[in-house]
């Protein structure tokens, strides 16, 4: 919020330039052309120069100002990646699932590790949770550790402790359910998962600025799930 007043009052603000770091498992970095220059010639394969419009950012803030005026801060996306992917290596939690089904009971594990492989600096994940549908007419079911069953999604809600290398087993576990069916059996379903890490990134990118006029006062990483599945 107090930069504004700093753009504003001054016709000619100093450019504010960033390199972006450790870009060299980055594909496809897309900057808010409306915002941000870049010059796609630049050599280094393992860092990036971005500068802004500084025309454009003043008005992109000033608009955002207008419209909520109270606000302490403003979040401005200036611009988007894709990590290249290493398969099982790149992912935070690996998970095998195991379905038995019968036409009366289905019995369900699933086997889940931790990965600091995948993180530039390993850390916990939190609010894990394990979602599975699960068909059949389910009329009773015994799991662990407990988790908690929705009739009417006919859906089974594992909600875990923060998982890292300080977990037990060193963030290794199995979660196993039994089902008793009235109409059996349940088909095969898909997992899906959720959770989040404060403090790290998967890519290992990292920012800093360039040149006098700026400083960063804040610093902050973050990581979650979006569509995270788990077959059998």
């Amino acid at each position: 919020m107090g930069i504004i007043k700093v753009f504003t009052s001054n016709p000619s603000p100093a450019v504010l330039t960033f390199k972006l770091k450790n870009t060299s498992r980055l594909e496809q970095i897309l900057p808010n052309q409306q915002l941000l220059y870049s010059d796609p010639s630049q050599s280094d394969s393992n860092s990036k120069d971005f500068w802004f419009n500084m025309q454009a950012l003043t008005s992109y803030l000033r608009k955002a100002s207008d419209q909520n005026p109270t606000a302490s801060y403003y979040n401005v996306d200036i611009l988007k990646y894709q990590v290249q992917s290493d398969g099982i290596h790149s992912t935070p939690l690996n998970l095998a699932v195991y379905w038995k089904c019968t036409p009366s009971t289905s019995d369900l594990r699933v086997d889940y590790r931790y990965n600091p492989e995948s993180m530039a600096h390993p850390g916990p994940l939190s609010n894990v949770q394990i979602l599975v549908p699960v068909d059949g007419g389910v009329t009773n079911m015994h799991s662990l550790p407990n988790s908690i069953w929705n009739a009417e999604q006919n859906k089974c809600l594992w909600k875990l402790n923060d998982i890292s290398e300080k977990s037990e087993n060193e963030g290794a576990g199995s979660l196993r359910a039994k089902f008793e069916l009235s109409d059996g059996p349940s088909s095969f379903s898909t997992l899906a998962v959720q959770f989040m890490s404060e403090g790290s990134t998967l890519s290992g990118a990292d920012m800093e600025l360039v040149g006098a006029g700026y400083r960063l006062s804040l610093n902050k990483k973050r990581f979650a799930t979006g569509r995270y599945m788990a077959d059998c």
